[in-house]
């Protein structure tokens, strides 16, 4: 649920856990970035993304919050300075070669930092996007306040910036599934370790970054999944876990996860949990 957005790959104390980072990317964009696609939807709805649009997506992830921007003719740029796994398959879904016989989009996707995006007679960007959820990671959102404080010098005055994040714990099903994250990695705890979101924390990024808030909103975002196997792959798929596998093992966490997803297992074996998120539209000043 750096979202992304909704951040996954901050790192955490310890040995980093011992995982496929190409299947857990191809997990992210197969199983689980779709049920953030309600968020993006209404972000985009009400800044009226549009042919007029140049759109600077920070942790862009696999690219299906871009793909959604182009579709409604934006022109965008995506940063993903954490996973090159994920970037590998946003450029499948929005450079020419993945558009066939339609007319090519104007993408620019970059393996870094906003920095890298620097290009002389390049329009200013007229819209920013954070659509990875801070909110659950100990240190998620200073990482966010860094790619802001990089890329609002690219943007012009006045242009909205969108931050996502999760919802009150009591509205979000996902809540109680997450903790098995933070009982497990204890007692590594720092910076990677799962917590609770709290209801200021898109405004407290946004204040540091010298963003003014202008307006907010709620998305109902539920995941749902086929099967309990794709629940626990689009679960792990987020990096949620990390912390839990790196002080456990990646059996352990698969056992506790599994258990914790019973509850929300249908007679017809799909599990569903109903969540809340959260957006927050700041401008530049």
């Amino acid at each position: 649920m750096t979202p992304t957005l909704v951040r996954q790959h901050l790192p955490h104390t310890g040995p980093a856990p011992r995982v496929d980072l190409c299947a857990r990317a191809r997990d992210w964009s197969e199983i689980q970035e779709r049920m953030l696609v309600p968020l993006y939807e209404a972000a985009y709805e009400r800044l009226e993304v549009g042919p007029a649009t140049r759109l600077l997506g920070l942790g862009c992830g696999s690219g299906l919050a871009l793909l959604m921007a182009v579709s409604r003719g934006a022109s965008v740029t995506g940063v993903e300075p954490s996973s090159p796994e994920r970037l590998a398959l946003a450029r499948q879904r929005l450079l020419p070669a993945a558009w066939d016989t339609r007319a090519c989009a104007d993408v620019r996707l970059i393996d870094g930092s906003p920095e890298d995006t620097a290009d002389a007679g390049t329009p200013a960007y007229n819209l920013v996007t954070a659509f990875e959820p801070i909110g659950c990671l100990a240190g998620d959102s200073e990482e966010l306040g860094g790619l802001l404080a990089a890329a609002t010098p690219f943007a012009g005055q006045g242009v909205p910036v969108v931050l996502a994040g999760w919802g009150p714990p009591e509205r979000c099903a996902t809540s109680s599934v997450l903790r098995v994250a933070a009982k497990l990695a204890d007692p590594l705890h720092g910076t990677g370790s799962w917590r609770p979101a709290l209801r200021d924390d898109l405004e407290e990024v946004a204040q540091r970054a010298g963003l003014k808030p202008d307006g907010s909103g709620r998305v109902a975002c539920p995941f749902g999944y086929a099967d309990m196997d794709s629940a626990v792959r689009g679960l792990l798929s987020t990096g949620l876990f990390d912390a839990a596998i790196t002080a456990t093992d990646q059996a352990q966490v698969d056992k506790e996860l599994t258990e914790a997803l019973h509850p929300y297992r249908r007679e017809d074996g799909t599990i569903w949990m109903p969540n809340v998120f959260r957006y927050l539209i700041a401008r530049t000043r």
